[in-house]
């Protein structure tokens, strides 16, 4: 019985960052989960440092850091990072991240002369001493190949169909759109699951972020180049975009934008109006991070956009203020029970049944 006590240790559920925004995902997390919120204080000093103080014994426990990201990112990482490295030297078993935004998630490709930040990341959680990480709808899912340790990417898809189906009336004549042919896979998922149509909005009418300019085509330094003076390579075309087209008919029809980050909407914004001009009635944005940076709220109000709907990953009350537009779905249900099935030693395959391969 004795071994039984050790693999059953207790658990603690600590958020790694005391403001009020961020404490509240965790707060609902542990309300459902039965536990109080782990006492730790973490703040800035003075000169900006973070320091983080652990008020109670986790020796031999697993914890769960909450951590939802606010506008500053860079604190809240390096705040997980210190509260992750606190627990470790505090010989805590398992310390598992509980992130449902995963910051740095945009940068996970090589551009020119870049880096992938998400892989540093990775490795700078994995060196802090977190052992498992809990997010939600990574920007690729592929980035689960840069941790060393498990990672589980839950998917909020669930809760956004349940609210298309229970609070847009008269769903069964809407269209999900795609803003672009990259969002067109998830689209697609949504589409399939509501048995709805899809259509796709490309062509010219934002300049993508890929082709900002940088030094590439800067002259090179002038050097000696003898010997391969033969060798022609085959040009690479220049893309281009043609004028601006809507795949797929979206007239009389309620257009559903689906997407997983909504923070500059200036993309969204020039969407939503040209789908007005194709005749559609009403126009909702669905998605996962409501990052909805700078003066989000304010375009999301004077546009064609009837709603917009993402979930309490990421605090955005203050944008709720400014634009009654934006409306939030809970998921903290979801990762309460994720919490509670690690911790109990129970399978995940309950959590992401009918996800295929390729969403």
């Amino acid at each position: 019985t004795r071994q039984m006590n050790v693999a059953k240790s207790g658990y603690r559920v600590f958020s790694a960052n005391s403001s009020a925004a961020c404490t509240e995902l965790a707060k609902k997390i542990t309300e459902r989960l039965g536990v109080e919120l782990g006492k730790s204080v973490v703040f800035q000093e003075s000169n900006s440092e973070t320091r983080v103080d652990v008020k109670e014994s986790v020796r031999g426990q697993t914890i769960f850091i909450i951590q939802t990201i606010p506008r500053d990112v860079n604190t809240a990482i390096m705040e997980l990072l210190v509260m992750a490295y606190a627990l470790k030297t505090s010989c805590a078993k398992n310390i598992i991240g509980v992130i449902p935004y995963f910051p740095y998630s945009k940068q996970c490709k090589m551009r020119k002369r870049g880096s992938i930040v998400c892989k540093l990341l990775a490795s700078m959680l994995a060196k802090a001493g977190l052992t498992h990480i809990i997010t939600m709808d990574l920007h690729q899912k592929e980035i689960q190949g840069f941790f060393s340790f498990p990672v589980d990417n839950l998917r909020a898809s669930p809760f956004l169909i349940q609210y298309i189906q229970e609070e847009i009336p008269d769903y069964r004549n809407a269209i999900i759109v795609a803003k672009s042919p990259a969002a067109a896979k998830r689209a697609q998922s949504y589409a399939e699951r509501l048995r709805l149509g899809l259509a796709v909005i490309h062509g010219e009418a934002q300049c993508s972020e890929s082709d900002m300019a940088d030094g590439r085509h800067s002259p090179p330094c002038v050097r000696n180049t003898t010997g391969h003076t033969g060798l022609e390579l085959p040009l690479m075309m220049a893309k281009e975009k043609p004028p601006i087209t809507v795949v797929g008919d979206v007239g009389g029809r309620i257009a559903i934008i689906v997407d997983d980050i909504v923070d500059d909407v200036g993309d969204f914004v020039a969407a939503a109006e040209i789908l007005k001009e194709r005749g559609a009635y009403k126009i909702y944005i669905m998605a996962t991070h409501g990052l909805l940076s700078a003066d989000a709220p304010r375009l999301i109000e004077e546009s064609a956009i009837d709603e917009v709907v993402v979930t309490n990953t990421v605090p955005h009350e203050v944008q709720k203020l400014q634009c009654p537009k934006i409306k939030t779905v809970d998921v903290s249900m979801i990762l309460a029970e994720a919490i509670r099935r690690i911790h109990n030693g129970e399978s995940m395959a309950y959590l992401f049944r009918n996800i295929t391969v390729d969403d």
